[in-house]
């Protein structure tokens, strides 16, 4: 079963990164049919990811593994490709957020057993 989670959390975190694209894409491109047409695709493969990895994880886990590696990815990409200040409490915040990540990975949620 572990390496279903390891799927799993790749799948979250796939979809965070594909959401953060999307929003990239949608601030770095000018022509209108390439910004929306990569916002849409980067939307559609995050879903597609997001799916994947609630087939593996519960749906909390699986939520906050995605919602974590969009906040990372976004917070890096404005500060990497437009020059966007971090400030401390921003790095205090992605911490925290790393460590709820990690507790959560590590805690021992239930799976629901589909004995329907």
């Amino acid at each position: 079963m572990a390496g279903n989670d390891q799927r799993g959390y790749a799948w979250a975190m796939a979809a965070g990164f594909n959401a953060a694209m999307a929003a990239i894409s949608a601030k770095l491109f000018s022509p209108l049919f390439l910004k929306y047409g990569l916002v849409i695709l980067f939307n559609v493969a995050m879903w597609g990811c997001y799916v994947n990895s609630l087939k593996a994880l519960p749906s909390l886990q699986a939520t906050v593994t995605n919602f974590a590696t969009n906040f990372l990815s976004s917070g890096l990409a404005g500060f990497i490709l437009f020059e966007e200040p971090l400030p401390s409490k921003w790095f205090a915040g992605a911490i925290c957020i790393i460590i709820g990540v990690f507790i959560l990975s590590k805690s021992s949620i239930e799976r629901k057993s589909s004995s329907d």
